[in-house]
């Protein structure tokens, strides 16, 4: 039996369309097609979930209970598979405690590296480490930022604690720890806040533990009593969970303060680990080095006993700047990585794995990399491969597509237009296949340029957040800017610190993550469920409450959910269809109401393009014709946003922002996970904002949307502290001369 194939049969996950395909092992193997067409379906929902859910099998009973519960994907059979590794763009966590260099394991090697031949001489690799008791700073243990209580939001210091002076959750009168409080006597609860001494606030909120007289008696549950600032303190900097940003702060975390810790320098290091050198250096100065400079401090290093330890931190540091985060330093705290930076980290780590006969299974690994990059990309994905690996791509990039050894393209359209294979095979048939990509890929005419000359201008002068080197640029208003440049020079810095702070008003679609709950569909998100809801309630004469299904129209039985899910414990949980609404999430005496002869979940179920013919309504349509110019026609209103890709959740996003009238929009990389057709979509809504005198901002490194820009703001030379500069402002004709413009040499091809 031919065993270098992975052999899919009657593969039928979400809109896969009872697919047969064989796929070979061990080479570069990308799935492309548009947005939507059923390419995450078969190889994330399908291949990889099967992968998962076979090797988990192989586990104890025991373990498997503390493993992800994975369903058997909707196929008949997979043969060949080889265990699966996914490396995708979700985020690392937003723990404190882990940074670059510990995610790479560069760390360690810096550890063993300084224990054995720094001076002086202190002992054991863990006294150099910020996770460790004995190497942590004792002031901030080791997070090398102090988390503090701002007590003038967590006291009202009118009133009393009985009176419900502590305004954190946690203390609200009534709830158990205010009880418990009232209760102990500690201080006085009957008197306002205000009125009390120093020792007693302090006693309040900041005391060590001690034991409280009477506790037995009074039932308390707490035999000591600690300051509840303290504690809560305490209980953030066990948990070593990162500051959130102003606007996803929540009841809970808006109390927090986080401050840079003034023993350690934010170093996390004590005393004792930042007194030894290396080369005039300590482990807390190279840790604050760029990934580019740390390669140079290790290659001067010439120790024989050392040898071993440098070898393995050369190669992983080579790896992480060829494949283009040179610019990241040691310390910087994983949370705060793009989706992009977060999974070329995990690629350069695998780079050091022995491991053979692995499936790699990577997304887009080439969002937010400028073209200049991607030549490096594309060697690292061989070099998994030449490792005996199999490699497959999910990916819209030209280039990457170009580069692979066989092509798997899903289609015709999106969405039920999708779900089947269109080509299969080495990249050459490609041109004769009758696919959007192939159409796209293959065309070589150029586009006519019509530019709209500038007029007036907003200005940002001598920029410094981050790495911003007296930055002064022009924007000019009304017009398509794109801001160029390759990953860490400094874009987001200019515009998202810098312009949007200046302009409040501007109205910024980011790649933060789009709602993920299962309640949550495409309708709601848009607000057009609403008045969706009104039509019914108007032609029913019903409330409006009663036509959803989180609230008293749902289905008793399922909440709602539309299915039942059991957990079997040791076993997978299992989802079935509720068999009282079928499905549907509403109760029955809610189905038999109709509007123009359909009930609400019959409405749900249609696509929006089928919807807005449906219905008559301005308000309604309004909204529906946005999800239809951002090319989502084809998405059903109740459609779950769990189950969206995140090419379409993206352009949910834009078309929720375009329904807001603005005069300032600032884009993030929106092309991420559109398919080349879909750009050109994209590009028209761009268009008619343009045209409406708006201001549009676009930080891209897409090709085919930069090449429409009025106007290029390019930034460089490189990354980190080799970024910060402006390479060029002007027009796109104008870049292509600009010798040391990166950005330039690849649009000359485009215009």
């Amino acid at each position: 039996m031919n065993r270098d194939k992975i052999i899919i049969k009657n593969a039928h996950t979400n809109n896969l369309k009872n697919i047969d395909v064989e796929i070979p092992k061990h080479k570069l193997v990308v799935f492309t097609g548009v947005s939507g067409s059923g390419k995450s379906s078969l190889l994330f929902d399908t291949v990889y979930t099967e992968a998962q859910r076979q090797l988990i099998e192989t586990f104890s009973t025991f373990a498997r209970t503390r493993m992800p519960k994975l369903s058997r994907p909707d196929v008949d059979d997979i043969l060949n598979l080889s265990t699966a590794i996914v490396i995708d763009q979700k985020r690392m966590g937003n723990n404190l405690r882990s940074t670059v260099g510990t995610a790479t394991e560069i760390n360690t090697y810096l550890r063993l590296l300084f224990s054995r031949i720094g001076k002086p001489f202190i002992g054991p690799s863990f006294y150099f480490s910020f996770n460790h008791p004995e190497g942590m700073c004792p002031h901030c243990n080791g997070l090398g930022k102090q988390i503090r209580i701002d007590t003038d939001l967590f006291l009202n210091r009118e009133m009393s604690i009985r009176q419900g002076a502590i305004t954190h959750p946690h203390y609200k009168v009534g709830g158990f720890l205010w009880k418990e409080l009232v209760s102990l006597n500690v201080v006085d609860a009957d008197k306002p806040i205000n009125a009390f001494t120093e020792d007693e606030l302090r006693l309040l909120l900041f005391s060590e533990p001690f034991a409280i007289k009477g506790a037995k008696e009074k039932l308390a549950y707490n035999r000591n009593f600690e300051g509840i600032a303290r504690k809560l303190e305490k209980a953030v900097t066990t948990r070593a969970d990162d500051e959130t940003v102003e606007e996803g702060k929540n009841a809970y975390t808006k109390y927090f303060v986080y401050q840079l810790c003034e023993q350690c320098g934010g170093t996390r290091l004590n005393d004792r680990a930042r007194s030894v050198k290396l080369n005039s250096l300590t482990i807390a100065d190279v840790c604050r080095l760029e990934l580019a400079d740390v390669l140079p401090f290790l290659l001067n290093i010439h120790d024989e006993i050392s040898k071993p330890i440098l070898r393995k931190a050369q190669f992983l540091l080579q790896q992480l700047i060829e494949i283009g985060v040179g610019y990241l330093s040691l310390e910087r705290a994983v949370g705060t990585l793009s989706g992009g930076e977060s999974q070329r980290v995990k690629m350069g780590k695998q780079m050091d794995c022995n491991l053979v006969d692995m499936l790699y299974v990577l997304d887009e690994p080439s969002i937010g990399l400028h073209p200049g990059d991607t030549e490096n990309l594309i060697n690292i994905l061989y070099r998994l491969k030449k490792k005996g690996n199999s490699v497959f791509v999910v990916e819209h990039d030209p280039d990457i597509i170009r580069a692979a050894e066989w092509i798997v393209d899903m289609g015709p359209g999106a969405g039920k237009h999708g779900g089947n294979i269109v080509f299969n095979g080495e990249p050459e048939g490609l041109a004769n296949a009758k696919s959007l990509t192939a159409e796209f890929l293959l065309k070589n005419e150029k586009p006519a340029f019509s530019r709209k000359t500038p007029t007036s201008y907003y200005e940002i002068k001598d920029a410094t957040a981050n790495n911003l080197k007296k930055v002064s640029v022009k924007i000019p208003i009304g017009l398509l800017t794109c801001v160029t440049g390759v990953a860490g020079s400094g874009k987001s810095s200019l515009i998202h610190e810098c312009f949007a702070k200046q302009h409040p008003e501007a109205i910024v679609i980011d790649q933060s993550p789009i709602g993920k709950s299962s309640r949550a569909n495409a309708a709601t998100f848009i607000g057009v469920f609403d008045f969706i809801r009104s039509e019914f309630a108007i032609a029913t004469n019903s409330r409006a409450s009663l036509f959803s299904f989180n609230s008293k129209g749902a289905c008793p039985k399922c909440n709602g959910q539309g299915v039942l899910t059991f957990e079997l414990h040791f076993l997978d949980s299992v989802k079935t269809i509720c068999d009282e609404c079928e499905g549907k999430r509403y109760r029955s005496e809610v189905l038999e109401l109709n509007f123009r002869g359909k009930n609400i979940a019959e409405v749900l179920d249609m696509s929006v393009a089928q919807a807005s013919e449906f219905f008559n309504s301005i308000k309604i349509n309004k909204h529906l014709n946005l999800l239809q110019k951002v090319g989502l026609g084809y998405l059903k209103l109740g459609q779950s946003l769990s189950s969206l890709s995140g090419g379409e959740s993206q352009r949910l996003k834009i078309a929720t922002e375009l329904k807001k009238e603005g005069n300032i929009y600032i884009m993030d990389e929106p092309t991420t996970g559109l398919h080349m057709s879909d750009i050109d979509n994209f590009y028209q809504i761009v268009k008619s904002l343009v045209k409406n005198d708006n201001t549009v901002i676009i930080i891209e490194h897409n090709l085919d949307i930069i090449k429409f820009a009025d106007w290029i703001i390019d930034m460089g030379p490189e990354g980190g502290n080799r970024g910060g500069e402006l390479i060029f402002q002007g027009l796109p004709e104008d870049i292509v001369h600009c010798e040391h413009s990166k950005t330039g040499k690849f649009l000359k091809n485009v215009i």
